[in-house]
Parts: structure tokens; sequence; C-alpha cells
């Protein structure tokens, strides 16, 4: 397990960390090594020492060989099989001296617009915020009570060539979301990420017409939950590796979101490189990448990806994922 320092704090509506914990894997092979990195994140029931139990209980098969295939029935869907699935990968791709997008049958990863994520905070703050993340023409707000209309007006008075995505991270009662929409509707306003709870999935519909989308993030973890989100009006998902457990089922994901019709986001937790380094593989695939975790920290991992006016730069080889 590391630690790493963020960037000040970072705030959502229900939470604020001044640093996160990661759990970096290495599996070796004949001189090879692939490492992987996860975030146990408690709002999915996860903690270090929960996560590294997993990993430890399905060490004696990666042993014996279980590759990425086996992986997926041998652990559930979450921040443990992340790391190992990832880890797979990029030992695989340096064994047979080949991309993980060869391996996969994609395009080599590309320099790409990411969104950068704002704090809670108050609208002028978060307008000060966003005049300072100026390389950054999409951002994604943290909000945490409906009142987070106004923090989007202030953001949009000092950057009005930004694009904005909204995310109440659970915090917004379903009655709300009608209003919550009209107010924003006619803004430059892509999604609003997860306004509320996901554990509303039966009583609850969202009107898919209306405008900005509606996004899922924390109720969408594996391909089993995609049907149900469109039933419910959900118009676009948000990808994470940690939450789908790992590049294997997150291919699988990504393609079947978009052949049901959803608009697709790159998702990341806040991580190092290493943890973003994957997801960079499939975001060509997405319509909307926001894999900004390392510049929200204050430093970040050897070979670490570079950001540049407003977009995430192609991985290195020695960070993950094998030879171009």
């Amino acid at each position: 397990m590391r630690s790493w320092p963020v960037n000040g704090s970072f705030r959502i509506s229900r939470s604020s960390v001044s640093a996160i914990d990661v759990v970096w894997v290495t599996i070796t092979q004949g001189g090879y090594a692939g490492r992987g990195e996860c975030r146990p994140y408690p709002r999915y029931n996860e903690t270090p020492q929960s996560v590294l139990a997993q990993i430890n209980a399905v060490a004696p098969a990666i042993a014996a060989g279980a590759d990425t295939t086996a992986l997926q029935t041998l652990m559930p869907a979450g921040a443990a099989r992340n790391a190992v699935d990832c880890a797979l990968w990029d030992l695989r791709a340096k064994i047979e001296g080949a991309g993980v997008q060869t391996l996969l049958g994609l395009p080599a990863p590309r320099a790409l617009r990411t969104a950068f994520t704002l704090s809670v905070d108050t609208p002028r703050n978060m307008a000060n915020a966003a005049r300072a993340a100026g390389d950054f023409n999409l951002l994604k707000m943290k909000i945490k009570d409906i009142g987070g209309i106004e923090a989007a007006r202030a953001v949009l008075s000092v950057r009005p060539e930004a694009e904005l995505i909204i995310d109440a991270n659970e915090a917004l009662q379903p009655a709300e979301l009608p209003a919550f929409q009209a107010a924003l509707c006619g803004l430059p306003v892509l999604m609003i990420e997860q306004p509320i709870s996901a554990s509303d999935t039966k009583s609850v519909q969202i009107d898919p017409r209306a405008l900005p989308i509606v996004c899922a993030d924390e109720a969408l973890h594996t391909r089993a939950d995609l049907p149900n989100l469109w039933a419910m009006g959900y118009r676009a998902v948000n990808v994470k590796l940690d939450k789908c457990g790992g590049l294997t089922e997150a291919q699988l994901l990504m393609r079947e979101a978009k052949a049901i019709g959803f608009v697709t986001m790159a998702g990341c937790m806040v991580g190092t490189s290493l943890a973003m380094a994957p997801m960079l593989y499939l975001a060509g695939m997405a319509d909307v990448a926001d894999l900004d975790g390392p510049a929200l920290l204050a430093r970040d991992c050897d070979d670490g990806l570079v950001y540049k006016r407003g977009t995430v730069g192609v991985p290195s080889p020695k960070l993950w994922g094998g030879p171009f």
C-alpha cells in the first residue's frame, strides 16, 4: 500500500481527502514484471486491508498460471481485481513484446482532451479554481446540492468558452432532478453525473429526452447494470477500472454500452499515472475522457503522464503497457 498527497484537498458531496491510499500489484515471470494500481474505495465497502486480502487469496492461482480470462471468475468486480488484471496485461505485453493495444486489437493510445475536476466549494471559489485551470476547456464540477446551479453559472462567467460536466455524487433528491436539468438546459453542460442515489433503481424514472443527459457513475459497475440503467433513463455511463474490475471487463463494458446507445466516459478515481495508463488504451473508444487523477495529486509516480494544454499524453512503455 502507498499513500499519495492530494494537491490541497479533494472534496465531493460526501467526503474530503488530503491524501489517497492505493495498492500496487507486481507480478513477475521470467525476468519480466507487470504492474497494476487500484484505489480501495469506502463507498463500495473497500479498504486497503480488504483489497490486500482479496489479492493475497488469489496469489496462488496467479502463480499457477491463471490469466486475465480466468481472473474474471476467480475475483469479483472491484478494485482488487483491477490491480491484478492490469498487472497481468502489463506482464503479457512485456513477455510478448507487443503493446497492450496490439493485444486488444485497438489503435495505439494518443494524447486526448481530458476533463479537469473542481472540488466542491463556494461559487466564488469554484470560479477562481476554474480560472486557475485555464489550460483545461472541459471542467468537471463537483457539487453537494441543488445550489450547484449557482456554482456552474459562476464558473461560466469567468470561463465562458469551457464545457462542463456536473457531478453530484448522489447528492440530489429525485424530485429535484427535473428542475435541476431545466436550470442547466441551454448552458454548455455535457451531462449531469450521478445526481441521485445509485440505490434509486426501482421507483425513479429519468426523462431520457431532457437535457443535459444524466450519466451513471456509482450506479454502473459491470455490463450487467446496463439494461436497467437504460430503462431508467440514464443516457451516459462512466466506465472506471476500479469499479468494473480491470481492463478485461472495461473493454467489454465500453463496447456494450456504446452498442446500446450510451454516451461513454472513460473515467478514473484519483490515482497516480500507473492507474490512469490502462484506461488510456480504451479512451479512444469513449466519447468523453475524465483521466485527470494524477493532475490532482501533489506528486506522481515515476514516468508519469504529461498534462499539457488540456490534454493527457501517451503513457511511456516504462510506465505501463509495453511497446507501441
